[in-house]
């Protein structure tokens, strides 16, 4: 074999050995990346005291597990949400999801009664349907995991670990958001709470069917006593039952969301192409009331026929 044919595949080996590794080196990153949040923290923390009061504080909560602003609500959202809790951060998001909603709002009409007005509602209401919607979001992929953490948790007991062992075990194996509830779960017990006000502890701050289910499970045991591994095991089966029965529902109600999809972004879709086609087909008359007064209950209308809409394939399992 010629010598420069030899060089160019050892310089193509050496290139695939150094991509490989490379590549191997990445996928090993995004897997420490997906590591939970309380692995993370934990590593930065020199107690388990230290540890707890640092993720509750993460999630909204005082060094006690209780809610730290007065709007109990909001309190939960922001628990539920998994967002690290920064008011300052927030604050500032907010007021700059107001002022760039207000100045679209007035280069398109230049009113200044209907700019401050979209203005505040934008800084209040979007940051609140951000977080909604990632709490939605949280409580989804808390469901899925569900089933896989309560396996761990009954092969860990047939083995012969006690319940803490068990559930520390599913904080320290599973990726977020179940690995982090149940770390913290596992902490507590730890720090000297017992099985049952961890799991209800954990219950209060998701406030998922399934983790209430869970949690309910665990608690009854406790005081009738049985076997509970065996118990978990019909609480798995339930929970992936009722996940079956959502994928039913999901794709039953499919037809639904996508007509509420297109009939709500198509009158905004073709109102933009008309304003950037032909600028001055709705621009001379936006100053005129009527037009305004029409444009506002055209989008109260639309809102109600929304939340009709929502209401009709929204189901309950």
């Amino acid at each position: 074999m010629d010598t420069s044919a030899v060089i160019y595949v050892l310089a193509f080996a050496s290139a695939f050995l150094a991509a490989q590794s490379m590549l191997g080196f990445g996928q090993g990153a995004v897997q420490k990346s997906k590591l939970n949040r309380r692995l993370r923290v934990q590593e930065k923390q020199a107690s388990v005291a230290d540890l707890i009061v640092e993720l509750r504080r993460q999630r909204g909560q005082d060094k006690d597990g209780n809610g730290r602003l007065s709007l109990r609500w909001f309190n939960d959202l922001v628990t539920r949400s998994g967002l690290t809790y920064e008011p300052l951060t927030w604050a500032m998001i907010a007021a700059a999801v107001g002022i760039g909603a207000a100045s679209a709002v007035f280069y398109f009409t230049c009113s200044l009664l209907l700019t401050p007005l979209v203005g505040i509602l934008s800084a209040l209401v979007l940051p609140i349907l951000f977080l909604k919607m990632k709490a939605g979001a949280r409580d989804k992929k808390l469901g899925e995991q569900l089933p896989d953490a309560l396996e761990i948790i009954v092969r860990s007991l047939e083995a012969g670990h006690p319940v803490p062992t068990a559930v520390s075990l599913v904080g320290r194996e599973m990726p977020d958001p179940i690995g982090s509830e149940f770390g913290m779960a596992a902490d507590e017990i730890a720090y000297g709470s017992s099985l049952e006000e961890a799991v209800k502890k954990l219950a209060e701050r998701t406030q998922q069917p399934d983790v209430e289910l869970f949690a309910a499970t665990v608690r009854l045991q406790a005081k009738t006593g049985g076997n509970l591994g065996s118990l978990l095991k019909v609480n798995s089966s339930t929970v992936r039952a009722r996940q079956k029965m959502r994928l039913k529902i999901k794709a039953a109600s499919s037809e639904g969301r996508a007509s509420a999809l297109i009939l709500t972004s198509a009158p905004f879709i073709v109102m933009g192409a008309m304003h950037m086609l032909t600028p001055h087909f709705y621009g001379s008359v936006l100053d005129e009331k009527l037009v305004q007064y029409g444009l506002g209950a055209c989008l109260v209308w639309m809102a109600v026929g929304n939340l009709v809409m929502r209401k009709m394939i929204n189901f309950k399992v």
